[in-house]
C-alpha cells in the first residue's frame, strides 16, 4: 500500500486563528456581538489534519517524576484541534475570514501568497 500524501492546509505556524466549533465556539455577549476565542498556531500536524493553538483545548496530563520535572504531578497543556474547526483572523477587521491564493510580482519573480477574502489583505509577507 502506498503512503498517503499529507493534506495541504490553509493554516500555517504563527497564524492567528479563531475557533469556530467545540467548547471554545463563538458566544454572544450582552450587546449581541459575537465573542471569539483566538490563539496563535504553535504547530501544524498535516497528516492528522490538526493544529496546536495557544491557550485553546487545554487538557490536564498526569506526569511521573522525571529529571526534567522531579516533582511530577498534573500539567495543563494544549491538545490538537481539527483544522476544520479553525478560521484565520482577518488582519484588518479582526473577524473570521476564508483564505484565497493569488500570485504577486516580487523582487525574485512571481510569488504565490495567501490573502484574506474579507478584506483582501495579504497574509504572507
Amino acid at each position: 500500500m502506498e503512503a498517503k500524501r499529507p493534506n495541504k492546509l490553509h493554516i500555517k505556524k504563527g497564524d492567528t486563528v479563531i475557533v469556530m466549533r467545540g467548547k471554545e465556539a463563538p458566544t454572544l455577549d450582552k450587546d449581541g456581538k459575537k465573542v471569539y476565542t483566538k490563539g496563535r498556531v504553535l504547530k501544524v500536524l498535516p497528516k492528522e489534519g490538526r493544529a496546536l493553538v495557544e491557550g485553546v483545548n487545554m487538557v490536564k496530563k498526569h506526569s511521573r517524576p522525571s529529571q526534567d520535572n522531579p516533582q511530577g504531578g498534573v500539567i495543563e497543556q494544549e491538545a490538537a484541534v481539527h483544522i476544520s474547526n479553525l478560521m484565520i483572523e482577518d488582519p484588518k477587521e479582526k473577524v473570521p475570514t476564508r483564505i484565497g491564493y493569488k500570485t504577486i510580482d516580487g523582487k525574485s519573480g512571481q510569488k504565490k501568497v495567501r490573502y484574506a477574502k474579507k478584506s483582501g489583505e495579504v497574509l504572507d509577507k
